[in-house]
């Protein structure tokens, strides 16, 4: 069977053009992940790839994790599948050594702590808070490729401390990493950028070694990044980037989606396939997301696989405070899993980190157990990393149970129990961490053992492959990129927080409407909107993103409004 046999027409015609550059424009929900490893499999298959010279860009370690994983599915090994940072962490790394005589500089694991050494030597007395928004500000000088001095002239203000002093405290952070002979993170791209351009042998090595690039969700590349990757390729074109325009989020971190709005016209002789197929979305949720992007630049119009649909329209609920606007989501959420509904199906999304706290609690008070995403990771839960440990001790000593019986036994010796704790909150999460290893035993093939089950329980977490817990997901919208829900709430729709305040240009509020429309393409069958009309002391207006999209008391709108009550009251069924 032909790696493209499970493709529809317009993701074939994306994976089986294997030479010469190609940009395959992915709306939200269109395949793209498995076009680009079909893609991938397909030249492996025909023979116009050889796996150890493929390398496949991604920008977390959990995609690329994803990236090997679905390849091997495939029957495809030993393709390279890195992010930027690691790709040239490696690169730099091996040839370091040759080129120095040394080897390589390590890599500071914080920045914000080496800033405020710097400080204390020309005793400025920033706050942690000021201290991590210059962190942010380097960061985005690096990969924006300006120097000291080009950035200065930009006069990009930062509170607490004025432009010669944010000036002189970038140069102490430099010199301080000079003299201990560290990196950071942005540094490790620059040098490895610098090692190629000035070394012609390692650029020649690197141009052997790797001969077919992919990078995905390339609407997020920076200036770096991109000339990076114009050095990785030499003078060839054997590149396929994979991005939507749409789902620019992270403008304010250095990405820059000229990068991929002008890929055509830098090369002209590029194939471009435009994925615009949903097999998500409900063709109402399809209709907002349309709606939020119409007119911008890169825009796909996003069409539903199936027209047919079971799923009540869109709905949006104006709220007094953000109390009740959280005890409103909690309560429709209860009815949903009462219903039926996996906790696990559901998510509510939010601009701010400091939004989850009210939402945790009221959905604690129903009783609804959460994960908090960008929150600790399943595999560095103490619950979790307690019970990998205990199941490879159990492994070691004899037993004459069986695999699944063992597990058991050691998950009920750490606090499993046949019930869920009463209240939500740690102690439910804790449960429902033990429940999802549980649940990975129960999925073991027939030859699993308590010691191949610990080690693939290690392997998943170097991969980021988290198993899936029963619990309702809160996320803000930045970290809910690339998943998916079949119930999604989208909290805070009001003006100050969707747009957030400080986004006042017309760039930074088509940015906070991209985070919208990335929200809203999270949502399978399901979707609902709220805000309050009071945060604080504070009054607020509905987002501008609802007034532009209509709701149906207005008569044409695609969004239809309830009332408090309503939503408390119309349980699904």
């Amino acid at each position: 069977m032909s790696a493209l046999d499970a493709l529809d027409e317009r993701q074939r015609a994306a994976a089986s053009v294997l030479r010469g550059p190609v940009a395959v424009l992915a709306g939200a929900g269109t395949g793209k992940t498995r076009v680009i490893t079909h893609r991938i499999a397909h030249g492996v298959d025909t023979g116009a790839y050889s796996p150890s010279r493929v390398m496949a860009v991604t920008f977390t370690a959990k995609a690329a994790g994803e990236l090997r994983g679905r390849l091997r599915a495939l029957g495809v090994e030993g393709v390279a599948a890195r992010t930027f940072h690691a790709t040239a962490l490696a690169q730099l790394n091996f040839f370091w050594p040759t080129l120095a005589g040394s080897p390589a500089p390590s890599i500071i694991d914080n920045k914000v702590r080496m800033l405020g050494q710097a400080a204390d030597a020309i005793r400025l007395r920033p706050t942690t808070a000021t201290l991590r928004d210059i962190a942010s500000e380097i960061e985005w000088r690096k990969v924006s490729m300006l120097s000291i001095d080009q950035y200065a002239a930009l006069g990009r203000p930062i509170s607490g401390v004025d432009a010669g002093q944010l000036v002189e405290l970038m140069r102490g952070y430099e010199a301080l990493k000079d003299d201990r002979r560290q990196l950071d993170f942005e540094d490790v791209l620059l040098a490895c950028a610098g090692m190629l351009e000035a070394e012609p042998r390692v650029a020649a090595s690197v141009h052997e070694q790797y001969r077919h690039f992919t990078v995905d969700e390339f609407q997020d590349v920076s200036p770096l990044q991109n000339r990076l990757l114009e050095l990785w390729l030499g003078d060839r074109h054997d590149i396929c980037v994979v991005g939507d325009a749409s789902q620019t989020i992270y403008s304010f971190a250095g990405a820059e989606q000229r990068f991929l709005l002008e890929f055509e016209r830098r090369h002209p002789d590029a194939t471009v396939v435009r994925l615009e197929t949903n097999y998500r979305s409900q063709p109402p949720i399809l209709t907002v997301a349309n709606a939020l992007m119409h007119g911008r630049a890169g825009a796909l119009e996003l069409v539903p696989a199936r027209e047919q649909f079971t799923a009540d329209a869109p709905t949006v609920t104006a709220y007094d405070t953000e109390g009740e606007e959280a005890a409103g989501i909690a309560a429709a959420i209860s009815a949903r899993i009462e219903a039926g509904a996996s906790p696990s199906e559901i998510a509510v999304l939010y601009r701010a980190h400091a939004q989850s706290a009210v939402l945790q609690q009221a959905l604690g008070a129903e009783g609804i157990a959460t994960s908090v995403l960008g929150g600790t990771r399943f595999f560095s839960m103490p619950e979790v990393r307690q019970a990998i440990l205990a199941l490879r001790a159990a492994a070691v000593a004899p037993s004459e149970q069986g695999f699944l019986p063992g597990v058991q036994r050691v998950l009920r010796e750490l606090g499993l129990t046949e019930e869920p704790p009463a209240a939500g909150g740690a102690q439910r999460g804790g449960w429902e961490a033990r429940r999802a290893i549980l649940r990975l035993a129960e999925e073991a093939g027939p030859d699993a053992n308590l010691r191949s089950f610990s080690d693939a329980l290690m392997a998943r977490a170097k991969d980021q492959h988290e198993p899936t817990m029963r619990t309702v997901t809160l996320s803000t919208l930045h970290a809910a990129k690339g998943l998916e829900w079949a119930h999604v709430h989208l909290a805070g729709w009001a003006e100050g927080s969707l747009p957030i305040s400080y986004a006042t240009t017309f760039e930074s509020i088509d940015e906070e409407r991209r985070l919208a429309y990335v929200g809203v393409t999270r949502a399978a069958r399901t979707l609902a909107l709220s805000w309050s009309r009071s945060a604080g002391r504070g009054e607020r207006s509905p987002s501008r993103f609802l007034a532009e999209m209509g709701t149906t008391t207005r008569g044409t709108g695609i969004l239809r409004e309830t009332t408090p009550n309503a939503t408390r009251a119309n349980r699904p069924r």
